[in-house]
């Protein structure tokens, strides 16, 4: 899923039509099912009652033979006309674009955005540097601990590094579903972009998919976007997340600005000669685009 995301940006740009489409046959399909499963307890209502009635002289006649027969015979029919073999029948009609498109549109939760008056590098090294999830978010992630980097590989224009965490506070909410170790995938997309996937339970996760772009020298722009495929009420999930969102975002401003008050460039050029595994991911990006003294923005390495 994540790579879709990144990679094909087209897929879940706006397409009013399709959308609406898709979320029509959707809304029909539900409705079918529905009537269906309302039609299962009537129909068998029918069948017990028109068994009363039966057997209340005794006496079954062969009229109320047929009635019953009748009935029985409608039920099992309606049984077999279950909806969902359209359905997918109809699925499988769909384009794999707009199959793809509506399945991500699912599980996207929320979209936060935001104008921050710091310079674009001091995000990138925050969203980059593990550290930063014990020190910066100690509160938020309820004194959350990075065990060891498992992995890490860089690629063309990026690279993706694996690492354990441990909830250790014993009063941390997340211990309910989550297991005590969880592998974590920090990905470096783009010099813009930033995914981070967390594992919840039973292989469901949140990805939350970071893109910042500077604006001027001392200014960025900072988008948010949080996937999941949890079987959680959607509108209680997106406001748990926003307030999340919030939450963090609220305890980088402080940091980030004392990043804005020091020498940003030194710490990039620092990283080169770092062997610090909770920097590789950071060093990479150094690595692959360098930064520009004068405007602080990205610059190629070619």
């Amino acid at each position: 899923m994540s790579k879709n995301l990144v990679e094909n940006p087209e897929i879940y740009e706006d397409n009013s039509d399709q959308d609406l489409t898709l979320e029509l046959a959707v809304f029909i399909s539900k409705f079918k099912t529905g009537i269906w499963l309302l039609g299962i307890p009537a129909w068998i209502y029918g069948i017990v009652d028109r068994s009363l009635d039966a057997y209340t002289d005794g006496y079954l006649s062969s009229l109320e033979f047929f009635h019953l027969l009748t009935t029985t015979l409608f039920f099992l029919s309606w049984l077999y006309l279950k909806p969902d073999i359209k359905d997918n029948q109809s699925q499988r009609n769909l384009c794999p674009m707009q199959t793809n498109r509506f399945a991500l549109k699912k599980r996207h939760m929320i979209s936060q955005e935001y104008i921050l008056p710091f310079p674009y590098l001091c995000q990138i090294y925050h969203l980059l540097n593990l550290k930063h999830l014990e020190t910066v978010h100690y509160f938020s992630l309820n004194n959350l601990k990075i065990l060891n980097i498992s992995d890490f590989q860089p690629t063309t224009i990026g690279g993706i590094i694996k690492f354990q965490t441990v909830l250790d506070s014993p009063a941390n909410p997340l211990r309910i579903w989550r297991k005590p170790i969880v592998e974590v995938d920090l990905i470096l997309h783009t010099p813009y972009t930033i995914e981070l996937s967390i594992p919840v339970y039973n292989s469901k996760r949140i990805i939350v998919i970071f893109q910042t772009f500077p604006l001027t020298d001392q200014e960025h722009q900072l988008f948010i976007d949080i996937y999941s495929d949890l079987n959680w009420p959607k509108p209680l999930l997106q406001v748990l997340l926003h307030f999340a969102s919030c939450l963090t975002l609220f305890e980088d401003l402080p940091y980030l600005r004392n990043l804005a008050d020091t020498n940003v460039e030194r710490l990039f050029k620092i990283s080169k000669f770092s062997n610090h595994a909770s920097t590789l991911l950071f060093k990479r990006f150094v690595e692959l685009y360098g930064i520009s003294g004068n405007t602080g923005l990205i610059e190629g390495n070619n």
